[in-house]
This record gives C-alpha cells, sequence and structure tokens, in this order.
C-alpha cells in the first residue's frame, strides 16, 4: 500500500497538469491569439481522462470534479484575462492598490465560476452511463448544451465553446441560424469526444496487440485499427458535415433590395473613462459628438448612431446641449446613449432623438455587469457601491424584454455585455427588429476584450440573419453583415467617424423562430437512450 501512495500522488499531478493545459488551449482560441482550429481539439484530453475513471476506480484516480474544475480555469481564465485592463480604477476614484484587489478578484470569480461549470459537467460524465461510447458523446454533448443553457441564463457569462470560433470560421458560425450557439458547440464537444473516444479505443487496441505479441495465440484482428475506427470515421464525417451545411447557409444571397437601404453613421468618440463623467470629460464629449454628428448629415447619412453612455447625463439634460442644437439644425435621427431615470436609480440607456429634437423611443440595458455595474448582494455589500459607481445613484437594469421602435421599424439593441447573451437578440428578432445596434465602452478594458466583443456581435448578426452596426467609445466600432464580414472596423483608441450602408431585413431563421430546441432535444434523446439501454439491460 504504501509503495503505490508515490505513483498515485504522480498520476494525479500528471493528470491536473494535462487537464490545465488542455484547457489553457482551448483558452488560447478567442483574441489575442485566436487560434481557433485548437477548440477542436482542447476538450479531448479531460474527455480521456474521464473515461479512465469510474466511480469504482475513482478512489484510485484524480477526482473528476477537480479535473473539470481545473480545465474551466484554464479555459475561463485565459479566455477572460482581459478583465484585468481595468486596472488601475483611478477612473472611478477607486485607489491603486484598492484596485488591484478588486481586478485580481473579479478575475479570479469569473474563472472560477467557468471551473464550477465544468466541474459539474465531469462530474455528471463520470457518472452518467460508463459502458456506451456512443451514448457517452450523446449524454456529454447533451450535458455541456444543457450546462451553458443554465449558465447563459445567469447573470454572469461570456465564453461559449461557439465563440471561440469567432470571427475567423464563420462558415461553423453559420449554424447557429438553425438553433443559435449552441449548435455549434454541441458540434465542437461531440467532435472533441468522439476523437477522445477513438484514441482511449486505439490506446486499448495497442494494449492488446503487446498481449498478441507476448501471447501468439490470442486472437486479434491484423487490419490498422485506425483505418477502420468508428469514432475516427464519425468524427471526420460531422467535421465535414456540419461544415458543409454552414457552407450552404453561408452562400446564400443577402439580395439587396435599393428600397430598404439605409445609410448609418456611427462615431467612436475615443472619450478615456478617467475623464468622462467630469466637466473635462462631457465637454469633449459634446465636441466631438456633435462635431461627428455634423460631418456624417454632411455625407448623407440616414441617422447615427453613438457609443454607450456617450453623452454621460441624464436624458432630461439632453434638451439643453449642443448635440441636441445640431439635430434640430439637421433633422437627422440620432440613437444617443445616456442616462435614464429610474425613481431614485438610474439606467444604462439608448434613446432615439428625431429630426425635430423630440427623445422616444428608449431602450434600457437589462444585463448588467456585476462588480462594474452593480454589486451582487448588495444587501450585504452595499458599503462597496459609492465606491464603485461614478454616480451617487445606483444603476438598476432595464427589463428583460424590450421592444425598441424608431421611425425605420423595430431595431435590435445590444449595449455593451448584453452582446454575449444570444435570446436578448433573438426575442428581438423574432418580434421584428430589422437589423441590430450595439452601442458599447469598452474603454476600461484592453483590445483583447474589444475584439471578442466584436466576435460576439459577428454571430448575434449570423444567427439572427441582420446587418449590425457596433459604435463603441475606443474601439472596435464596426459594421457586419448578416453573413458575419466586417465590412469596416476602427482602428483602436482613435476618434472616427464612418457611414456604411446597410438593409433592414424580415427574415426569421429557425433559431429566431423557435429558439435553442437543439439542447432540449439532446437531452431528451439522452434520457431516452439510457431508458432503452437499462430496459435492455
Amino acid at each position: 500500500m504504501i509503495k503505490l501512495r508515490p505513483l498515485k500522488f504522480t498520476n494525479n499531478i500528471t493528470y491536473y497538469t494535462l487537464s490545465l493545459l488542455s484547457g489553457i488551449f482551448m483558452g488560447t482560441t478567442v483574441a489575442p491569439i485566436g487560434a481557433w482550429f485548437l477548440a477542436w481539439v482542447s476538450l479531448a484530453p479531460l474527455w480521456m481522462l474521464l473515461v479512465k475513471i469510474t466511480p469504482e476506480t475513482e478512489k484510485n484516480y484524480s477526482s473528476p470534479p477537480v479535473l473539470g474544475f481545473i480545465w474551466g480555469i484554464g479555459y475561463h481564465g485565459v479566455a477572460l484575462s482581459w478583465i484585468t485592463g481595468i486596472h488601475p480604477m483611478d477612473w472611478l476614484g477607486v485607489p491603486w492598490l484598492p484596485s488591484l484587489i478588486i481586478t485580481l478578484f473579479c478575475w479570479a470569480f469569473i474563472s472560477l465560476w467557468g471551473g464550477i461549470f465544468v466541474s459539474i459537467w465531469a462530474a455528471l460524465m463520470v457518472r452518467l452511463d460508463r459502458g456506451n461510447p456512443w451514448l457517452r458523446v450523446l449524454v456529454g454533448t447533451a450535458i455541456w448544451c444543457g450546462l451553458e443553457s443554465l449558465w447563459s441564463a445567469s447573470p454572469l457569462w461570456w465564453s461559449s465553446l461557439a465563440y471561440t470560433q469567432s470571427p475567423q470560421n464563420l462558415v461553423i458560425l453559420h449554424l447557429g441560424q438553425l438553433s443559435g450557439p449552441n449548435t455549434v458547440t454541441a458540434v465542437i464537444v461531440a467532435f472533441n469526444g468522439l476523437i477522445a473516444e477513438y484514441l482511449t479505443q486505439r490506446r486499448k487496441d495497442a494494449k492488446e496487440e503487446r498481449i498478441r505479441i507476448l501471447h501468439p495465440k490470442t486472437s486479434v484482428s491484423s487490419v490498422p485499427l485506425w483505418f477502420v475506427n468508428s469514432y475516427l470515421i464519425l468524427a471526420t464525417t460531422l467535421l465535414i458535415t456540419s461544415h458543409f451545411m454552414g457552407f450552404i447557409l453561408y452562400n446564400n444571397p443577402l439580395n439587396f433590395t435599393p428600397n430598404t437601404a439605409l445609410k448609418i453613421g456611427i462615431i467612436q468618440g475615443n472619450i478615456p473613462n478617467k475623464i468622462k463623467v467630469l466637466p473635462q470629460g462631457l465637454r469633449q464629449a459634446m465636441t466631438a459628438y456633435t462635431q461627428g454628428y455634423l460631418n456624417l448629415t454632411n455625407q448623407g447619412v440616414q441617422a447615427v448612431l453613438t457609443p454607450e453612455a456617450s453623452i454621460p447625463i441624464f436624458s432630461r439634460d439632453l434638451l439643453q446641449t449642443p448635440l441636441l442644437a445640431a439635430i434640430r439644425e439637421q433633422g437627422v435621427i440620432a440613437w444617443v446613449g445616456a442616462f435614464g431615470e429610474q425613481g431614485n436609480s438610474y439606467t444604462n440607456s439608448l434613446f432615439t432623438v428625431l429630426g425635430n429634437g423630440k427623445v422616444t423611443s428608449r431602450y434600457d440595458k437589462s444585463k448588467l455587469v456585476p462588480l462594474g455595474e452593480y454589486i451582487p448582494f448588495e444587501n450585504i455589500l452595499g458599503g462597496l457601491i459609492q465606491r464603485l459607481s461614478p454616480l451617487e445613484a445606483h444603476q438598476v437594469p432595464g427589463k428583460a424584454q424590450q421592444i425598441f421602435d424608431t421611425p425605420f421599424g423595430k431595431v435590435i439593441i445590444g449595449i455593451c455585455y448584453e452582446s454575449a447573451f444570444a435570446e436578448n437578440f433573438r426575442y428581438q428578432a423574432s418580434m421584428g427588429g430589422k437589423f441590430i445596434l450595439s452601442s458599447s465602452n469598452d474603454a476600461h478594458y484592453t483590445a483583447a476584450m474589444a475584439d471578442q466583443h466584436h466576435a460576439q456581435d459577428i454571430m448575434r448578426a449570423i444567427e439572427t440573419d441582420r446587418w449590425a452596426v457596433r459604435a463603441t467609445n475606443t474601439g472596435y466600432s464596426a459594421f457586419v453583415n448578416p453573413h458575419g464580414q466586417t465590412l469596416w472596423k476602427s482602428a483602436y483608441n482613435t476618434y472616427q467617424i464612418h457611414a456604411e450602408t446597410i438593409y433592414p431585413r424580415q427574415t426569421r431563421t429557425l433559431y429566431v423562430r423557435w429558439g435553442d430546441w437543439l439542447t432540449p432535444l439532446l437531452l431528451v434523446l439522452s434520457a431516452l437512450s439510457r431508458i432503452f439501454r437499462s430496459s435492455v439491460i
């Protein structure tokens, strides 16, 4: 017994290290590295480790939940490392050391939150049907998609496996038109599972081959098993078929209709957060957005979009600004980011300002950034509010389902963090939203975050089959067509204006019509397969 302990300890370290490294590799699939192809193999090592463990042998191996937890920390910790860009928080009045502590806490928390996700998946994988590899792939894929759906319904969500393919692999992202981002996630998980089962079978076959050599009378097949392995064949078929289906959707014509063309301009104000809510920042914003609006209207635009909280004042005060005076003079509609009032609190909102200066429709940001825009468990941690908020009032979320009417019809709105929540966009598209307006700040993070944010909006444009207009404070602002192709993308940390022609659409993809129907289907098939297998046994 004593002699086995060092070996067990060594094995545990090896397994934990392998799990961490494969999670880190998955984390490199997104910006700033963008090694998207690694997503197709980076889950396989963890899968193989879990296949090796059964409830009976678990005490002799590394803990499955711990293996999953470590993998999740590696993935989410690397993918979301841009969160460290919020330090220093001098723009919020937070001293350097507390800012560092808060930043490290945020990074650790989101990494642990992602680790819990994978830990649950790993624990269920070990305990649900160990005997049938085919059923294991089905169940493993269904559970992962189910957990992603659950996590995306929480206040804290960003790094779906699907976004590892954006913006590089636009073909596979078109599967999102069928059942949302979980369609892409399901293909990635299933492919990794099949590769893992193939490699596991190869190790088993190699062991049998060694037995045959040592015991010549043992009967084994002489055909190269890598050639006839059904897992490898199905994995290859899945990869080719899924990309072929995506390619067909990718090549659907966009049908530009001249009478629906809409020329929209965006303004990237490039106002540093450090001065944004100070008088200096407000003056700079007024100049940047008023002059940008005038320049764009001279280019013949029909509407102008500004970033999130571009004019950091309450909507009632907008009426007295130079920007509103310019809008009345030019008569061109503008969508202006400012603060809305809600009792004693405020909302982060986007307003439609008509050509006569009248403020009409309003969209309130419904998904707020935990710790950045509100404090979870405020009753317990309320003392931190005054240190983290730039305003005396508290920021509150808008309603979950909102309709944004404009003179051009209904429009899909996403303010900053909301870009990660596909259901918000799907709902607005299903209610008649004709194109996407994405208004963001992004100034207090890094260029990697801005790139990932752009990648999220690309996915939303593809899933809803809509044109997307992105206006951010410091970048990246962009125009994206329904196939996810970026027509123009701004530079980073620069003041820019740009105009493009988009084409409002009223198409309805399967995802827009039915939502995420694939995940419930996979879960039902998994349950039925287990019931059927149990009855047969």
